[in-house]
């Protein structure tokens, strides 16, 4: 994971951003989803959960989506932990960024006002190879991984499983306030929320 170094006051120092915003208890997801990204999230989160149960943990997307299996692994720590997760989009949460963007706790989901939100079904890369029946069971667990997210994203949304399924067969473009009424966020917010 790319981890910004920025100069230190006065002593020439570098200090790791990241590091930085893990000590304020956040989590910044900045690149496409893959499985070394996704070690490093899910060592954040439970790195978090075992400093503090009780605090909340504020994880900011800005993501094109990427690997459904790392994506998993992100949320199942995020589900397993004990401290809330609060999601937060800024500039794009695009296919497992949108997912992962509503996943988090109920009423902690964010959006900036001018953030993009994509929801699609899952998509397949590279060559598929191999005997009719290994291209069979890839095809079975293509099917089951799209209705699986579909599942999921209706829990996480309020929506209906087959308008999930319908919304997410092409591209499907959300601003804010459209994620907001769809129900992938909570709140359009400008500003930083108040701390309690």
């Amino acid at each position: 994971m790319f981890s910004p170094q920025m100069a230190g006051p006065g002593s020439g120092e570098g200090f790791d951003l990241f590091q930085q915003l893990l000590k304020q208890r956040i989590v910044f997801i900045g690149a496409p989803i893959d499985d070394k990204l996704a070690n490093v999230v899910c060592a954040q989160l439970l790195l978090l959960s075992a400093e503090d149960e009780d605090r909340d943990i504020h994880v900011y997307i800005n993501s094109p989506g990427g690997s459904v299996d790392s994506g998993m692994a992100i949320y199942d720590t995020m589900q397993y932990i004990r401290p809330d997760v609060a999601t937060f989009c800024m500039g794009l949460a695009a296919s497992m960024g949108q997912f992962l963007l509503c996943s988090g706790a109920p009423g902690k989901r964010f959006a900036l006002p001018h953030s993009r939100i994509l929801m699609h079904q899952p998509l397949i890369g590279g060559v598929l190879q191999g005997v009719a029946a290994d291209i069979a069971i890839h095809a079975e667990q293509i099917v089951f991984t799209k209705r699986l997210l579909a599942q999921l994203i209706a829990q996480h949304t309020g929506q209906p499983v087959e308008r999930i399924e319908a919304d997410s067969d092409r591209d499907r473009w959300f601003t804010a306030e459209q994620a907001r009424i769809y129900g992938h966020v909570d709140h359009v917010i400008e500003r930083v929320p108040a701390q309690p």
